[in-house]
C-alpha cells in the first residue's frame, strides 16, 4: 500500500473539526470526542440491511453445526476476540461455537505485531487452522476495508463456500469483491487522524453487538429480552439467575434455589420445570424438541 491509497481512505483523512486538538482546552477536547462519537451510530444505521442479513444466514447455518469465526488485526482483531469470549457467559454456548481469530495470536492481544496484518496469507493459515467448513460463517474486521491479513482470510473462507461477511468503516470499501455481505459504517475522519481505535472501532463494536446477540436472540437464547441462558459462573451471575427466575416463576427465592440445584443452574431448564412441573430431565427433553426456545415450550 502506498501513501496516495491510504491518504484516499476517509478514515486516514484529515478531520477539519479537530484540526487544533493540541491546542483546544480539555473541556473543549473532550467535546469534540463526543461529537464525533456521536456521528457513529448513523454511520451504523446505514448498514443495518445488512447487519440483519448476516444475522439471519449465520443463525441458520448455526442451527445445522456451524460456527461464527471474528478475525482481523490491530484494534478490530481485538474486538472480535471481545466479543467472541463474551458469548459463552453470556448465552452458554460451548467456547468453540464463536471464535476469535487475531492476527499475531493472542500475544498480539496485549502487544503491537502490526506486521501480521500485511501477510494475506497469514488469515487464510489462521482459517485453515480451525478447520473452516460450508457450514461456518465468517467475519473479517478491518476499519480499512483492505487490511491483507483480512483479505487473504475472506477469500479463503470463501473457497470453502463458508458464509463471507466484511466489515468497514469506509465506502467503498476492497472487501466487498471478496465477501458475500458487506456491512460498511462509513464513520468519516477519526477525531486523531488514521487512529481507528476511536470511531471507527466504536462502530465495529456496535455491528458485534448487533450480531451476536441477534444470532442469539434467533438461537432461542433469550426470552423476550432476558438472558435465560446465562451460565452463572461466580456468585454476581448466581445472583442475576436467581433474580431471573423467581421474576419469571413468581416463586419465593428458597424455592427458585431449589430448582435452580436441581437444574443444574440452569435458568431456562429450571423455568420449564417450574412452568410444567416436571424434572430436569424432562424440562431438558421438551427443550431440545422446541429447538431451545422457551417460550415454545411453556406457552
Amino acid at each position: 500500500m502506498n501513501s496516495s491509497d491510504l491518504s484516499a481512505l476517509a478514515t486516514e483523512s484529515t478531520n477539519p473539526a479537530t484540526a487544533n486538538l493540541d491546542q483546544m482546552a480539555t473541556r473543549a477536547l473532550v467535546e469534540a470526542i463526543n461529537q464525533e462519537d456521536a456521528k457513529v451510530a448513523a454511520a451504523v444505521a446505514l448498514a443495518l440491511p445488512e447487519i440483519a442479513e448476516v444475522i439471519d444466514r449465520a443463525a441458520e447455518r448455526m442451527r445445522h453445526g456451524g460456527r461464527l469465526i471474528y478475525f482481523g488485526a490491530g484494534t478490530s482483531g481485538r474486538l472480535g476476540v471481545l466479543d467472541a469470549s463474551e458469548c459463552p457467559p453470556t448465552f452458554s454456548v460451548p467456547p468453540g461455537l464463536v471464535i476469535g481469530l487475531m492476527a499475531g495470536g493472542d500475544t498480539a492481544l496485549r502487544n503491537s505485531v502490526e506486521a501480521v496484518e500485511d501477510q494475506p496469507e497469514a488469515g487464510a493459515s489462521d482459517l485453515k487452522s480451525i478447520h473452516l467448513t460450508a457450514d461456518d460463517t465468517v467475519v473479517g474486521l478491518t476499519a480499512s476495508g483492505r487490511t491483507p491479513y483480512v483479505i487473504g482470510g475472506l477469500r479463503y473462507a470463501r473457497s470453502v463456500e463458508a458464509l463471507t461477511v466484511g466489515i468497514a468503516c469506509n465506502q467503498p470499501a476492497e472487501l466487498s469483491e471478496v465477501a458475500d455481505i458487506s456491512i460498511l459504517a462509513p464513520v468519516g475522519p477519526e477525531v486523531l487522524s488514521g487512529s481507528t481505535r476511536l470511531k471507527s472501532g466504536t462502530a465495529q463494536k456496535m455491528v458485534l453487538n448487533m450480531l451476536s446477540t441477534g444470532i442469539m436472540v434467533r438461537l432461542g437464547k433469550t426470552y423476550g429480552n432476558l438472558m435465560i441462558d446465562v451460565r452463572p459462573t461466580n456468585a454476581k451471575l448466581r445472583v442475576r439467575a436467581v433474580r431471573l427466575l423467581r421474576q419469571l416463576s413468581g416463586l419465593s427465592e428458597a424455592d427458585v434455589q431449589q430448582l435452580l440445584i436441581a437444574s443444574g443452574w440452569e435458568v431456562k431448564t429450571g423455568l420449564v420445570m417450574a412452568k410444567l412441573g416436571c424434572s430436569a430431565e424432562e424440562a431438558r427433553r421438551r427443550l431440545a424438541e422446541a429447538g431451545g426456545f422457551v417460550r415454545k415450550v411453556i406457552e
